[in-house]
């Protein structure tokens, strides 16, 4: 059994009505992986935003393992704490890591970001020496195309993440760094500049997709039915 932990932010956990990347990637999974798996993870909900809670369970397709590490308005800072014992409890093997957004956008600059990368990887190992991560550039957002400043850190983080990478990466644990989503169009594939819809979920999907195939064998090429 390979157990994936989806972890990130309000792109990973969604909101009511919405399918998720997550649920795309347990489709393409369950397509082309050849053996049993599952996600796994502390956590289950939506992002109810009339409620502004993380509490909905309206997903637009409920027959899914919804298990997941993510939360709206929560990014490095936040997971690195939670993310050893997360991976302790509930065994898991990879972890699918999109993060980063609202650690730039409101609490570390891209250098305290990259720190927390680190001390995030080093939690996630301790609890698992063999566990596998992929991780996500942060994929800049309407924020972006108009704070330049921000945009700036945004650059500035994905770079520091590709070193800590690249530094981090040890045969025993792979640390893999997916590829952005070439053709992700903020105006096409969000619903607000930011958050996905159904091509963008599909997108998200793809990019841990395919770079797990790519780099590990793992799966097939993604593949929008």
């Amino acid at each position: 059994m390979l157990r994936f932990m989806p972890v990130g932010d309000s792109m990973t956990i969604g909101s009511a009505g919405e399918h998720t990347w997550r649920y795309r990637m347990w489709q393409h999974l369950r397509e082309t992986y050849g053996g049993p798996f599952a996600l796994v993870g502390p956590r289950e909900t939506l992002y109810d935003k009339a409620l502004d809670a993380p509490t909905s369970y309206e997903y637009a397709d409920p027959d899914f393992p919804r298990a997941h590490l993510a939360g709206w308005g929560e990014g490095w800072l936040h997971m690195a704490p939670l993310i050893g014992e997360a991976v302790r409890a509930h065994r898991a093997d990879v972890l699918l890591v999109s993060l980063g957004l609202i650690d730039l956008g409101f609490y570390t600059n891209a250098e305290q970001t990259a720190e927390n990368v680190r001390g995030f990887v080093a939690a996630a190992r301790a609890a698992n020496p063999k566990v596998r991560m992929a991780v996500l550039p942060v994929i800049p957002n309407v924020r972006a195309a108009s704070d330049a400043p921000f945009a700036t850190e945004v650059t500035r983080f994905n770079e520091l993440l590709a070193k800590a990478v690249a530094d981090l990466d040890e045969p025993r644990s792979p640390l893999l760094l997916a590829s952005p989503p070439s053709s992700y169009d903020i105006h096409l594939d969000t619903y607000d500049g930011t958050h996905p819809n159904a091509s963008g979920e599909h997108k998200i999907a793809e990019a841990f997709a395919d770079a797990m195939y790519q780099a590990w064998g793992l799966g097939e090429p993604y593949e929008v039915a």
